[in-house]
C-alpha cells in the first residue's frame, strides 16, 4: 500500500476532515504503539508500511531520550497517550486509533497484526482491534465504546 492510499484510508474510515488530520491519526497512533510494543515487532511492522509511516515507529524505536519500547500501560494510559500526541479528544482519539490500525492490519502481510495484538493485553487489543466500526459484535457505537473505559 502506498502512502496517499494508507492515509486516504485512515482519513475515510476515522471520518477525519483533511488529509493532515489523518497523518496527525496516524502518528499519534503509531508512537503510541511503538512504546508500547517490543522493539523487534516495531521494527519489523515499520518495514512493510511506506517509509513515511514507518518512520512513526522508528522515531520512537531510535531515539535515545525515549523510555524505550515495551512500556506496559493500561489500555487507558495508551488512549490517554494518543489523545495527547493527536490534540484530540479521549474518545476520537480511540476512534481514530482502531482506524489506524485497522488500515495498518490492512497494508501488512502474514500474521504481523496477530503479533502485535499478541504482544498487548487482552483488554488494549480488543479496543484497539475492534475496527473502525468499534462494535465487532454489534454493540456499542465507538464513542460509546470509549466512554464506557475512559473511566476504567
Amino acid at each position: 500500500m502506498q502512502h496517499d492510499t494508507f492515509i486516504g484510508q485512515v482519513q475515510a474510515r476515522a471520518r477525519l476532515d483533511s488529509r493532515g488530520a489523518a497523518e496527525t491519526a496516524t502518528r499519534a497512533s503509531l508512537e503510541t504503539l511503538a512504546e508500547r510494543i517490543p522493539a523487534p515487532l516495531a521494527e519489523n511492522l515499520a518495514a512493510q508500511l511506506p517509509h513515511e509511516i514507518g518512520e512513526h515507529l522508528r522515531r520512537v524505536t531510535h531515539a535515545a531520550d525515549e523510555p524505550g519500547t515495551g512500556i506496559r500501560m493500561s489500555r487507558h494510559e495508551f488512549f490517554e497517550r494518543v489523545a495527547h500526541r493527536a490534540g484530540a479528544d479521549f474518545p476520537k482519539a480511540v476512534h481514530e486509533a482502531r482506524c489506524v490500525i485497522e488500515v495498518v492490519t490492512e497494508a501488512t502481510q502474514g500474521h504481523l497484526a496477530d503479533k502485535i495484538r499478541g504482544s498487548l493485553d487482552e483488554d488494549l487489543a480488543e479496543i484497539l482491534f475492534a475496527g473502525s466500526s468499534g462494535h465487532p459484535e454489534g454493540h456499542a457505537r465507538p464513542t460509546e465504546q470509549a466512554r464506557q473505559f475512559k473511566h476504567a
